[in-house]
């Protein structure tokens, strides 16, 4: 650490007072405590036509001080550009865009502190946003910003259903996420009611690849419809769902896919199964709760599956679900 101090006002009028007496460099350096290359170099940068002026060579080094100063990444139009595309229209996290940055060697770099540090002062936000008193803005878009947990002591109120293997009963390769094909299983909600369709929502535990579909309601009977149209054509060694009514014909669906075992996770414990609980939340934000799943077209719900599926996760070293899964690489920025 340095502990070299600037040339203070005072002193370059010290330096003016002893050069008008004749003192040389080494002797005003020794008269104000500094090196003889301060004085030097104080006199070569800062005279004008072999005069030395304290006012003059004190601006001189202010202007000089604002100059070197770093500039703030973000203030680069390209770079503002790209950080506010992913991070507010592709709901990109701060350390996946700096992640994908680094591993793809892109020609600019941004660390996730500096975007974390832009979006808390209203970088991202709208002229809208700044001049509301209750909207807080881009902060919103940061993972569970606002999002209500369950407490400690609530109690499912769900039905109970036939248990066929507890999750500590599940291979070994599946724990580990050493294979492909071991998936996680749920469903979203949109509306509530009878006919109302939900989202039933499949995540590969070793890649995080994400298959979703629609199924007309929440019923067991339309769930594992769903289930197996997703997971016919793919690898699938277990699936881990919770212990909803909607998967109370597993038996049905493991018969469909060559007797696939499901293993259910003991009750509100969601964190036995948590790659399908994040995914779930990242797609919550491109489907809020309360949206009605029936009028949202399928197409739709694919583009957004295809979305998060091409997006860096830090938990893969910043590649993409997709990448993992198919063993092929993407060009993202």
């Amino acid at each position: 650490m340095s502990h070299y101090k600037h040339l203070t006002l005072s002193e370059r009028e010290l330096i003016l007072y002893f050069l008008a007496k004749g003192f040389s460099i080494s002797k005003i350096a020794l008269k104000i405590g500094r090196s003889k290359s301060t004085i030097s170099r104080e006199l070569k940068r800062n005279s004008e036509q072999s005069m030395y002026l304290p006012i003059k060579a004190q601006e001189k080094y202010q202007l000089r001080r604002c100059s070197c100063k770093p500039r703030k990444k973000l203030e680069n139009k390209a770079i503002f550009d790209y950080v506010n595309d992913k991070f507010l229209n592709h709901q990109w996290s701060p350390e996946q865009i700096s992640g994908r940055l680094r591993l793809e060697k892109a020609d600019f770099y941004v660390s996730y502190t500096t975007i974390y540090r832009a979006i808390y002062t209203g970088m991202f936000d709208t002229k809208q946003q700044h001049n509301s008193r209750g909207n807080r803005g881009a902060i919103r878009k940061l993972r569970h910003r606002g999002k209500s947990r369950h407490t400690k002591n609530y109690e499912e109120k769900r039905g109970k259903l036939q248990i066929s293997y507890l999750i500590t009963e599940r291979p070994k390769d599946a724990d580990q996420r050493i294979r492909i094909g071991d998936w996680e299983a749920d469903t979203i909600l949109g509306q509530t009611g009878k006919e109302k369709a939900c989202l039933v929502t499949l995540v590969d535990r070793k890649s995080r690849f994400l298959i979703a579909g629609k199924a007309k309601s929440k019923k067991a009977a339309c769930v594992g419809e769903v289930m197996i149209n997703a997971l016919k054509n793919q690898p699938c060694y277990s699936i881990t769902p919770d212990r909803g009514k909607e998967f109370a014909l597993h038996a049905q669906v493991s018969d469909a896919l060559e007797k696939v075992r499901f293993y259910f996770p003991y009750p509100h414990q969601p964190w036995q199964r948590g790659t399908n609980e994040n995914t779930n939340g990242l797609l919550r934000e491109y489907f809020p709760k309360g949206q009605d799943f029936t009028i949202i077209s399928e197409e739709y719900i694919q583009s957004k599956v295809d979305e998060m599926n091409k997006r860096p996760r830090k938990c893969l070293r910043y590649r993409t679900p997709y990448e993992i899964y198919y063993s092929e690489v993407l060009h993202l920025t």
